[in-house]
């Protein structure tokens, strides 16, 4: 592991040990994307109250978690749906996000790095396209490029096949490609995107749990 990845796994460790600071490393590192998939799901309206949901738990379950910076993002995408679909099932449906595909008019198409066209992927407008989207395509696209999982953690993630979930990313990135395609400009924000992350061989341990906090939003 190298660079954030080290980073976000060593501080996930620490804040099991009951370091506040590294803890609010971890949301810091980990929310903005958290967010954005919590977005596709429920809607703009809602989608800060369900991640704020999703971190109480997060925190409060942190002692059991194991693994490293990869895994985290996955156990942290899978509290994230489950919550989103517990709101889902209480409002009795999937909301429809506005906005429509002439929103990214105005853009430009400077995104020279993988860093900035994800930016670009979690903004309003690009976000509202992707809700569009069938939903197991919305999902995929968002946990493996805005997330950053891996095929296999995406599926666990979603309970599917990898493959199948490879396959749904493909066609909602094609989707999005069609919907990008009236603005030759824009388009430039799905072709600057890193590749779909796969699986690495990878140790896994499990972190020493010695000190626990009760942790709040507050805290973050």
């Amino acid at each position: 592991m190298l660079g954030d990845d080290a980073e976000l796994t060593a501080a996930v460790r620490a804040a099991q040990d009951g370091d506040e600071t590294a803890f609010r490393t971890v949301y810091r590192a980990v929310q903005p994307r958290l967010l954005g998939y919590v977005r596709t799901l429920v809607g703009d309206p809602d989608a800060e109250d369900v991640a704020s949901e999703a971190w109480l738990q997060i925190a409060r379950d942190l002692d059991r978690f194991s693994g490293d910076a990869d895994r985290f993002r996955g156990w942290a995408a899978r509290i994230a749906r489950n919550r989103a679909l517990d709101h889902i099932r209480m409002r009795g449906r999937r909301p429809a996000i506005g906005g429509d595909e002439t929103e990214l008019a105005d853009r430009a198409a400077e995104s020279d790095t993988a860093g900035e066209a994800i930016e670009a992927l979690t903004t309003d407008s690009t976000l509202s396209l992707i809700a569009r989207l069938p939903q197991d395509q919305a999902e995929a696209v968002v946990l493996r490029v805005v997330v950053g999982l891996d095929a296999k953690t995406a599926a666990e993630t979603l309970g599917k096949r990898a493959g199948a979930v490879r396959t749904a990313a493909h066609r909602g990135l094609k989707k999005l490609a069609e919907l990008l395609g009236a603005d030759p400009e824009a388009a430039g924000v799905l072709e600057a995107l890193p590749p779909q992350r796969e699986p690495k061989n990878r140790a896994v341990t499990s972190a020493s749990v010695t000190h626990t906090r009760s942790r709040t939003q507050k805290d973050m």
